[in-house]
């Protein structure tokens, strides 16, 4: 019952986050649509029928049934592809203020607008988090090989001459001095050459490496742990940890007489010895042990080790903006380059994520981000509705019927044309479009429904 309902209380705080980013998305739509004269009969939030609505003006504000989406019903937008294109070509104006009375130039503008906004709301909230200054929690550059964990696997990190130990210094030339850092590139780079610069006994080398392409998120790794020092850092109260005497800051030396160096040892120790754990660790100089047996030793054991925390410093108004910019412009960069994964091979029902999964995931990273914190919560789902955002401006210029950039398409045909397009040619075109939009939403569909289904 407490998993239904966290799940739940996600998938409602997803749908308000969601909202936000499609409520600036429509608004863009609406603005450049009054802004080259064309009229506007409703705006909504949300599909379905209207639980409130108000008409100011000669606008209809809606808030529908169904609050994930919205739209900005602009007058004859409905007309585009039946007989009133014939009856422009015979001559007939259509009804000023209409959308079809608007040029097509003006037709792109709007198009293009709700995209744009998207890609500005997100600049806006990224440059809001640099004004303030947020707290990273992250680990460090030195690494250890997955393989000391799992001697069965041959990664690309064994094949490029890397070893436990290692500090990754530079990648392509640009220094990186966090594990996130290492995992971003990684990540972003799947079956692409790089160039690892690492520390090695005080010397540097670089090292060719290929990371694989991991088909069920879309990501690259070369097989690779973050060296985490084995010092305690959070012991939850009431744990197994807790009740066995262990406190922040204790440093652990050895598990069941085997000395530890990082937190690798430690998960393999574990592993291996299934039933009894025993723990020798330093406090302020003094030995201590811990012991744990049965369902506690096989279970969780309620802390977590010691990470790297730092807080950005607060930048003032112009700094944060550029900051903002800078940030949007390579999250917009990734999130296009990424398309190219939809060609590699990689499986669609896990990499995809339909919008359900999306709501969801939007929810957890606000619930488990405030539940380490207000500051760290903030910039959790801040950052993830900044990236939704980049998403939504990308995939909507995709150049797909009934998405944004379909429609831009067409009306750039039709100005260089300088008459509209035959209404059987734009069937054909929204047609196949929409043949393909569905074949990607039964995909992310099926695979959200896999995604909970797991949990």
């Amino acid at each position: 019952m407490v998993v239904y309902n966290m799940v739940l209380i996600n998938i409602l705080l997803g749908l308000v986050g969601l909202g936000i980013v499609v409520f600036f998305h429509e608004l863009g739509h609406f603005l450049a649509a009054r802004f080259v004269g064309i009229n506007v009969e409703a705006f909504s939030i949300g599909w379905g029928k209207p639980v409130l609505k108000k008409k100011i003006g000669n606008v209809e504000y809606r808030l529908g049934m169904f609050p994930i989406g919205g739209y900005c019903k602009m007058q004859g937008e409905s007309d585009y592809s039946n007989e009133a294109w014939e009856n422009i070509e015979k001559g007939i104006k259509p009804e000023a203020g209409s959308y079809l009375a608007a040029s097509p130039a003006r037709r792109i503008l709007v198009s293009f607008a709700g995209p744009f906004f998207n890609l500005v709301f997100a600049v806006l909230l990224l440059s809001f988090l640099w004004g303030i200054g947020f707290e990273v929690t992250t680990l460090s550059n030195k690494i250890i090989l997955a393989s000391d964990l799992d001697m069965s696997q041959v990664n690309p990190s064994d094949i490029a001459g890397l070893k436990t130990g290692d500090r990754i210094v530079m990648i392509d030339g640009k220094e990186v001095t966090y594990f996130h850092e290492i995992h971003e590139n990684i990540a972003l780079n799947p079956e692409r050459t790089l160039i690892l610069t690492v520390e090695r006994d005080g010397r540097f080398l670089d090292l060719d490496i290929t990371p694989e392409l991991v088909k069920s998120t879309g990501a690259g790794r070369i097989g690779i742990i973050t060296w985490t020092e084995p010092v305690i850092d959070i012991v939850m109260e009431g744990s197994p940890a807790y009740n066995a005497g262990l406190r922040q800051g204790d440093i652990v030396k050895s598990v069941n007489g085997e000395e530890i160096r990082h937190n690798v040892d430690f998960s393999r120790i574990r592993s291996e010895n299934p039933g009894s754990l025993l723990l020798e660790y330093y406090r302020n100089g003094v030995i201590g042990q811990a012991e744990f047996t049965g369902e506690d030793a096989e279970g969780e054991l309620g802390f977590s080790w010691e990470v790297i925390r730092y807080r950005t410093p607060s930048l003032s108004i112009p700094a944060a903006i550029v900051k903002g910019v800078q940030e949007g412009y390579k999250t917009l960069v990734r999130s296009i380059t990424s398309l190219r994964l939809l060609f590699m091979g990689i499986d669609l029902t896990k990499a995809v994520s339909g919008p359900v999964r999306i709501t969801y995931m939007m929810g957890d990273v606000a619930t488990s981000g405030f539940g380490q914190g207000f500051g760290i919560g903030l910039r959790s789902i801040v950052s993830f509705i900044a990236l939704i955002s980049i998403a939504l401006c990308v995939m909507n210029l995709l150049p797909l019927p009934v998405l944004d950039g379909g429609m831009m398409i067409l009306f750039f045909v039709e100005m260089i044309r300088r008459k509209p397009i035959p209404p059987k040619a734009i069937a054909v075109f929204q047609t196949c479009g929409m043949v393909i939009i569905f074949a990607l939403m039964i995909f992310a569909l099926f695979g959200d429904v896999m995604f909970f289904a797991g949990r």
